[in-house]
Parts: C-alpha cells; sequence; structure tokens
C-alpha cells in the first residue's frame, strides 16, 4: 500500500468520524429541542478538522436567542454538553463547534475586524496591541485574523481573564 493511498483512507476515516460525531450531536439537539419546545432545524459540516453543527431557524430565531444567552454564555454551555453527549457515545473527545440563530457566524465577522484592526495598529505603533480577555473560540478567531494580516499574536493571562496581544513585526 503506497503513502498516499494510507492518506487517502486515513483522511476518509476522520471525515466518517467528524460526519459521526455532527449526527450523534444533532440527535442530542433535536432532542433538546423538542423538550424545550423551541421550532429549530439542525444543519451539520465538517469544517477545518473539526463538525460544525447549527441551530436555525426560519421564523427568524427570536425564541433561539433563549440558547444563546447573555454574551454566548449558554450557547458556549450547550456546546460544551453537546460535546459531552458525543464523547459519551464515541468515547473521544470532541471539537464539535455549535452554532445557534447564526450568533457565532456574526461573532467571527465582529472578532475578525478586531484582530485586522489590533494587527493595523501594532504595524502602525510598533508597539503590542492588548485586547480585552475573551472566550477560547475569540482568541482563536482573533489569532487566525492576526496571522492573516501577517502578524503574530499569543495568549497572555489565566481564564477567564485570558487575552490576546498582538505583536508588532
Amino acid at each position: 500500500m503506497t503513502e498516499g493511498t494510507t492518506s487517502a483512507a486515513e483522511g476518509a476515516d476522520a471525515l466518517t468520524r467528524l460526519e459521526q460525531e455532527g449526527e450523534i450531536a444533532a440527535d442530542y439537539l433535536e432532542g433538546l429541542l423538542d423538550i424545550a419546545d423551541l421550532d429549530g432545524d439542525i444543519d451539520m459540516d465538517v469544517e477545518a478538522d473539526r463538525a460544525s453543527v447549527s441551530i436555525i431557524s426560519d421564523t427568524g430565531g427570536r425564541d433561539l436567542q433563549k440558547l444563546v444567552g447573555r454574551d454566548g454564555e449558554v450557547l458556549e454551555a450547550l456546546q460544551e454538553l453537546t460535546r459531552l453527549a458525543v464523547h459519551r457515545e464515541t468515547g473521544d473527545r470532541s471539537r464539535l463547534m455549535l452554532d445557534v440563530a447564526g450568533y457565532r457566524a456574526k461573532k467571527r465577522a465582529e472578532l475578525s475586524e478586531i484582530g485586522a484592526k489590533a494587527a493595523t495598529e501594532a504595524k502602525n505603533t510598533g508597539e503590542p496591541v492588548r485586547l480585552k480577555p475573551m472566550t477560547p473560540f475569540e482568541r482563536k478567531v482573533v489569532h487566525d485574523a492576526v496571522k492573516a494580516a501577517g502578524l503574530r499574536s499569543e495568549s497572555e493571562g489565566e481564564e477567564p481573564q485570558r487575552f490576546v496581544v498582538v505583536l508588532p513585526a
């Protein structure tokens, strides 16, 4: 067997595993929506080597905002519970990403802009730029935006006060 064949097989196995994670998560979330008597459709995908599940609504998603909570706190907790449900079924740690009513997608766009602006400021001033404390998801998005702008960044501090520092070139 050649190395390329092995890699293709491993890639297919990984994709199958991530799709399975998405299906387990979707079943768990559908049960939760039924219990909470909330309307929502489940959309599954695989993005950046992780399962991605979204709860969307045709009716504007006002009820789904309850699953987002203030500053996404409920969404973060729901994502962790969903990851635990997947772990219980598969025995493997899940890196699944959950979005509800487009909250995380909108947040990702806002954070990318913050990261790009901080990178521009660091380039212009030659000084490190310290951002406010963020969740791991938020920091990851900012790190990616800074990297795309051609600079480096690192996280400093202890949770929940961990923050990103954008470093000049």
